[in-house]
């Protein structure tokens, strides 16, 4: 978590919408060889439960029903040099980013609740590449789906912890900010810089 308090990000429902519009992330967790992370794509299935599935080859599936998980979505993020403060010469370089951090409980689902969570991932993404026509389950093949959905075990993670993180300048002068912003953008960073523009 930060030390400085204007980074905090404490707001759930902002963070809640931040991991939708990611959509992917780590989960971290403890197994008897050791930490382990998994990366893979998520799905709100309610608002304190994601969504998600692993390859049933996957060596943590075995560790992960009942285990306490850490998923991690990181945002934008880019290096800021102090030459964009345009504030003399006490500035150093930092690093400016967004992160939710979010910490729960997690259990196996059942079958019909993976192909739920499946779906709805599948119509989430689907839909953010409108205007092509939505591909759903019942085009494909429903030997190869059977099979598909044979290779993956399902899993929630019920969330009781919510840590976000917004490192965008806010310790600054509105001025200084915004110039890094503008900078920025001329980096091909545009992402980061919106961030850093909509920060308070």
């Amino acid at each position: 978590m930060p030390t400085h308090p204007a980074f905090r990000w404490e707001e759930r429902d902002q963070l809640r919408a931040f991991v939708r519009e990611i959509g992917f992330g780590a989960l971290f967790t403890q197994t008897p060889e050791g930490s382990r992370v998994a990366h893979f794509p998520v799905i709100w299935l309610d608002p304190t439960t994601l969504g998600f599935h692993l390859a049933r080859g996957n060596a943590l599936v075995r560790d992960l029903d009942g285990a306490a998980g850490l998923f991690v979505a990181q945002g934008p993020h880019a290096y800021i040099s102090p030459d964009w403060y345009y504030r003399g010469p006490d500035e150093v370089p930092t690093w400016n980013y967004v992160t939710a951090e979010l910490e729960g409980r997690i259990a196996r689902m059942d079958e019909a609740q993976l192909i739920e969570q499946v779906d709805l991932l599948t119509q989430e993404q689907e839909m953010r590449l409108a205007p092509k026509p939505r591909w759903t389950r019942d085009k494909a093949d429903p030997a190869r789906m059977e099979r598909m959905l044979a290779g993956i075990i399902g899993f929630r993670l019920e969330v009781a912890e919510w840590r976000g993180t917004r490192k965008l300048g806010q310790n600054k002068p509105d001025s200084a900010r915004l110039a890094a912003a503008d900078a920025l953008d001329t980096q091909g960073r545009p992402e980061i810089a919106h961030w850093m523009r909509q920060a308070k």
